[in-house]
């Protein structure tokens, strides 16, 4: 039997309520195949954690995850600890550190998920996002100049490589390729002349050797609003950190809510692990009350199988989100149910079971 070692930090707020709901889910998965079984191990970092020990995970944190085949992560943040300290000091920290170059977002409309635009048919609402994970404008570079006078100024860099840049739009490509479908990247090489000027021309040169694909590239702006009155003309799409970061926020109120928001941070060399966590934050707000969503942390586990090479499971687990949300009886408050966090996942694993029972999969 294969061992799956999965590193686990639950995070803060609903992080740790959503995480053991997917966890749920992710071994009953285990229990239909005997060839492999998943070995959680938790990790307390966070900011509880910070507001114990003044750092967001252990000095040797990043030693202690390189010995995991996955992370899966809850959620982030807590009021009383600034969110560029939760940010770059965990979440920042890992993706870095593990070269998770490669951040992918579905943005699409289930069956039985409501839609926040007019007139617009389920199927044209169904793109995948590949977001540069790296570099870009969450580079992290810049000064801060003569603070707190008078003449104070912050400078804040973004790092566009030929490396990084290439191997984002190679993998974008890659991806279309594989599934038929046009890519689409967006920029804006009209104000940024010399970052996305260098992003649009890096695109043109890598799509001269994928003849094809159908391709287009939009500015940033313009994207944002066909996005919303055109969906259906974005497919696989490719953009830069700051881009895909807000963009992908955008796809999830037209594609069901941010409870639906799933994401994967993935190094595909497989050097180091790759990490798994539904997109939305940590709701501090809701936390202990049993009304958070746990679908997108669900949506990410059935990424996480995929990644493992499971597409069979990791489509069995995203059918029955489907097939939950298509019966619209076990939801949480936030899309509009009664329905506790931990029925919600019991309903995912009841409609699991029949799929395997009625022999609708073959394992």
């Amino acid at each position: 039997m294969k061992k799956l070692k999965v590193a686990v930090i639950a995070g803060d707020g609903v992080g740790p309520e959503v995480i053991n709901e997917g966890i749920k889910v992710l071994n009953k998965v285990a229990e239909i195949d005997s060839t492999f079984q998943f070995d959680f191990t938790y990790f307390p970092w966070g900011c509880e954690f910070y507001t114990k020990h003044g750092k967001m995970m252990d000095d040797d944190g990043i030693e202690q995850l390189k010995e995991f085949d996955a992370i899966y992560l809850g959620a982030v943040g807590f009021p009383g600890v600034p969110d560029h300290i939760s940010l770059w000091d965990l979440l920042l920290k890992i993706r870095k550190s593990f070269d998770q170059y490669v951040n992918i977002r579905p943005v699409t409309l289930l069956k039985g998920a409501k839609t926040a635009l007019n007139d617009v048919k389920r199927e044209d609402i169904n793109m995948l996002f590949i977001r540069e994970n790296s570099e870009g404008e969450y580079s992290g570079a810049g000064d801060w100049l003569f603070k707190g006078q008078d003449h104070e100024v912050v400078l804040q860099n973004s790092v566009f490589s030929r490396k990084g840049t290439e191997r984002i739009i190679r993998y974008a490509f890659e991806t279309a390729k594989k599934e038929g479908r046009s890519l689409t990247s967006i920029s804006k090489g009209n104000a940024l002349n010399y970052s996305m000027v260098f992003w649009d021309q890096v695109f043109e040169e890598v799509s001269a050797e994928y003849p094809e694909v159908e391709t287009a590239s939009y500015l940033v702006d313009a994207a944002a609003m066909l996005m919303i009155k055109d969906p259906k003309r974005f497919e696989v799409v490719v953009t830069s950190n700051l881009f895909g970061d807000i963009l992908t926020d955008l796809g999830a109120a037209i594609a069901g809510g941010i409870g639906l928001a799933a994401g994967a941070n993935i190094n595909p060399e497989r050097e180091f692990p790759s990490m798994f966590e539904p997109i939305h934050g940590s709701a501090p707000d809701i936390a202990g009350r049993a009304i958070a969503n746990p679908l997108a942390t669900i949506w990410s586990a059935s990424q996480m199988l995929d990644f493992f090479g499971y597409e069979e499971y990791g489509k069995l687990v995203l059918d029955a989100i489907e097939q939950l949300l298509i019966e619209g009886q076990v939801l949480t408050p936030d899309m509009n149910g009664t329905a506790a966090t931990h029925e919600v996942a019991d309903r995912i694993i009841e409609i699991i079971a029949s799929t395997v029972s009625s022999n609708k999969l073959n394992v």
